[in-house]
């Protein structure tokens, strides 16, 4: 019988020793759209662990946790600086409760294209960044996808002018850059987080707030808002962030396959989200909200009153030299370098 048990325990020790028996490493990978192909974020999580687990053979693999099952973004990259959570893709807003540096691409009116922010943020001005976010947190960036190009919506009238938002309450997702940016325009920022946003929309809590096509429709913003203006304040951004401490546990391989599926991913999510920011009107007004394309002299003149102001306080809190090397970054890749 002894030697019966001892003949189990070997054969178990090399099955569990054989390659590819077990996967050996797994990714738990979050976000907070909902989980449908129809989303950017989803669509994208699914093509990142196709090829993972695809490329490893399953010796690593991804469980996607959609619709921020594993909690809000606060949560979420706390959970990533100490290696709870391998991957999350997580809004800028949340991004700056670990690291306030990221705050600067909420400059209002920054870039002028998604072509000109993808150079920005795929290029040096983005890499120094990233190494500098690595350093400071623990969290490694694997790529930047788009949250869509911000709008302003409101339940009470259309706005044309940063006179009209004057009296209303504006939602904003809880970050100081944001708060300075729509008080700056007159309105009062009212922080609220993503989960809680539909439901303070529909009880009046703010009569508007500020979002990209995909995130009014994932939301179902439209339903308490009927007022959108086309304005464009902010090209806001989604990171693709990992755990440094679960990444150094990847061999070198692993590390070139899941840079690569991180790189599939935000092409993905770049592609469905700039979509329908391109066809904002067509898809807002199909949804039944009453929409609003502010011209370039109406738009000037938002730029003119928010800019300002919040550069100062982009100085002050992440530093002149980093919002230079943004502005610099900027005006290059605009001209096509």
């Amino acid at each position: 019988m002894l030697k019966k048990i001892m003949a189990g325990t070997a054969a178990a020790m090399v099955l569990l020793a054989a390659p590819g028996a077990f996967a050996e490493k797994l990714i738990k990978y979050t976000h907070f759209q909902p989980g449908r192909l129809d989303q950017p974020k989803h669509a994208a999580a699914m093509a990142f662990k196709a090829h993972v687990e695809g490329q490893t053979g399953g010796e690593v693999t991804v469980e996607i946790y959609p619709a921020g099952q594993l909690g809000n973004a606060t949560s979420v990259m706390e959970g990533l600086r100490l290696g709870s959570i391998e991957l999350g893709v997580v809004h800028d807003g949340g991004i700056s409760s670990i690291y306030p540096g990221i705050d600067l691409f909420a400059m209002p009116y920054l870039f002028p294209s998604q072509a000109v922010a993808w150079k920005v943020l795929d290029g040096p001005f983005g890499q120094e960044f990233s190494q500098a976010m690595l350093d400071e947190t623990g969290v490694r960036v694997l790529g930047f996808a788009d949250n869509g190009i911000r709008h302003f919506t409101n339940s009470k009238k259309p706005v044309t002018s940063p006179a009209d938002l004057e009296g209303l309450k504006i939602r904003v997702q809880p970050s100081p850059v944001f708060i300075k940016l729509v008080e700056s325009l007159g309105a009062s920022a009212t922080a609220i987080d993503w989960a809680e946003l539909p439901a303070a929309l529909a009880q009046g809590t703010a009569d508007g707030q500020e979002n990209g096509v995909t995130n009014i429709l994932a939301a179902s913003l439209y339903q308490s808002q009927k007022f959108v203006s086309l304005d464009g304040h902010v090209y806001s951004l989604h990171a693709y962030l990992m755990s440094d401490a679960f990444w150094q546990q990847l061999d070198p391989e692993e590390q070139q396959v899941v840079a690569e599926a991180a790189e599939i991913a935000k092409w993905i999510h770049r592609g469905m989200t700039t979509a329908q920011d391109m066809n904002a009107s067509t898809i807002l007004g199909e949804q039944g909200m009453e929409v609003t394309t502010l011209t370039p002299a109406q738009i000037a003149v938002f730029r003119e009153k928010a800019q300002p102001a919040v550069r100062a306080w982009l100085e002050e809190r992440v530093g002149k030299e980093w919002v230079e090397k943004l502005l610099a970054a900027t005006a290059e890749a605009g001209q096509g370098g």
